[in-house]
């Protein structure tokens, strides 16, 4: 019988090897462990494991961001977040972003290995302290004032945040001078803001790249 596979994305060492030795001694298969969202995507993308179990807090691209990365390029892995953020608010977003899981750090292992089964099983797994919130969340409309940012639009934003200027966000991404202008002036459209610096408050203040 296959085994289900499973990628690890967190930038702790400790919290890696801690959650691959678990997975290991409850027979799953751990093909990969990383520690960045941009080395998630391109494992997800190349690995295609049965389950992710990725943290939102990694250094570059944030779990969050890569959510919405593995989205657009169809990955179909079923992702758990597990995180250290115990905010009903981000569990939402995560959801909404495709997530199937959302744990807390505080968890006991047996937690991760109950809700790896459920998301299997095409459940959603939600930790017990944001449950009711979340799903009240979920079942409410979108704010009208919740961002809608593109993929791309999240890699300029992250690029805009650590204080690059345009030819070097260009450079980075592999874009025209003028394209990366489109996609900062249609961010700041969607958020409602006018200058950059306008942009940068409102990135951080409602934490659409995650440290």
């Amino acid at each position: 019988m296959r085994r289900t596979t499973v990628l690890i994305a967190d930038d702790h060492a400790i919290v890696r090897e801690g959650v691959v030795a678990l997975l290991k001694a409850h027979d799953f298969e751990v093909i990969g462990a990383v520690d960045d969202g941009e080395q998630l995507v391109e494992a997800a993308g190349r690995l295609r494991p049965d389950i992710i179990v990725a943290d939102l807090s990694m250094p570059g691209m944030s779990g969050l961001h890569a959510l919405v990365r593995l989205k657009a390029e169809s990955v179909v892995s079923k992702v758990i977040v597990l995180t250290m953020h115990d905010d009903a608010t981000l569990a939402a977003r995560a959801m909404r972003a495709g997530a199937a899981g959302f744990l807390v750090k505080t968890s006991a292992g047996e937690e991760l290995v109950t809700a790896i089964h459920q998301v299997l099983q095409g459940r959603i797994y939600l930790a017990p302290a944001v449950t009711k919130p979340v799903l009240e969340q979920l079942a409410a409309s979108p704010s009208e004032s919740e961002p809608r940012l593109s993929a791309r639009q999240l890699d300029v934003l992250r690029l805009i945040l650590e204080g690059r200027r345009m030819k070097e966000i260009a450079e980075a991404l592999q874009l025209s001078t003028r394209t990366v202008e489109t996609h900062k002036y249609q961010i700041m459209a969607i958020l409602g803001v006018s200058s950059t610096a306008e942009l940068v408050r409102y990135a951080l203040e409602h934490r659409l790249i995650l440290e």
